[in-house]
């Protein structure tokens, strides 16, 4: 009986497969060319952004941003929920040799200041808040993994996050009453491809940044303890 619900299954799957490469003759365009050229064309017109990817994520969808670092914070919640331990466990790794602890101070700035570079000009170049913070917490795993007596301060990593996530909604609210929607960008776009442009779109970023990589590094640090 099994199998058969196995074949029917992928027999299913199959057919939407076929249909859904069937449908879209072979040279054609898979998008809607009204949707795409809308957003290449009046994008940086309207949000100021040149990362056209950054202004869909945080300009046209940036409520559901909101709700994937909310999603984040939940799960870095439930974990460290799951993984709590009043006496944290001795770390059993071994020492990292001296070329390794050499490396990682030498790397750990420089890390932390390319997570920065992506976040703040995520409206410019690829990148984004996500992928800055989590730049910025591999530096913090280097650390951790170099270092048995490396230790972060949680109340502050706390405080950050907490900065970060009430800026966004902050800014989520600003544009709700002195615009025409949450999240709307109300502040000047000043000149395209410049720092200092795309309104609110790099102080999203920013917030976005912060929060990501100050969950991700208490985390990590909350997985190393509970290692035996």
């Amino acid at each position: 009986m099994r199998k058969v619900f196995a074949m029917l299954f992928l027999a299913i799957i199959g057919f939407y497969l076929f249909n859904t490469f069937a449908l879209i003759p072979f040279g054609k365009n898979k998008m809607n060319a009204d949707v795409a050229a809308s957003y290449l064309n009046s994008g940086v017109q309207k949000t100021g952004a040149v990362n056209i990817v950054t202004s869909i994520v945080v300009n046209y969808r940036g409520f559901d941003t909101l709700g994937e670092v909310t999603v984040l914070f939940l799960a870095a919640t439930g974990m460290g929920a799951l993984l709590f331990r009043k006496k944290p466990m001795q770390r059993s790794r071994q020492n990292a040799s001296v070329i390794v602890k050499t490396g990682a101070r030498i790397l750990f700035p420089l890390i932390i200041i390319l997570g920065v570079y992506v976040f703040v000009h995520g409206h410019l170049t690829p990148g984004g808040g996500f992928q800055g913070g989590a730049i910025i917490a591999s530096g913090f795993l280097l650390m951790f993994m170099s270092y048995r007596t490396y230790k972060v301060n949680h109340k502050v990593l706390s405080l950050f996050e907490t900065f970060a996530g009430t800026s966004f909604v902050l800014l989520g609210l600003f544009g709700l009453i002195w615009g025409t929607s949450f999240l709307a960008n109300i502040l000047p776009f000043g000149e395209a491809n410049t720092l200092f442009s795309a309104g609110i779109i790099p102080l999203i970023y920013i917030a976005v940044g912060i929060k990501v990589g100050s969950e991700l590094t208490a985390v990590l640090d909350t997985m190393l303890k509970t290692v035996k």
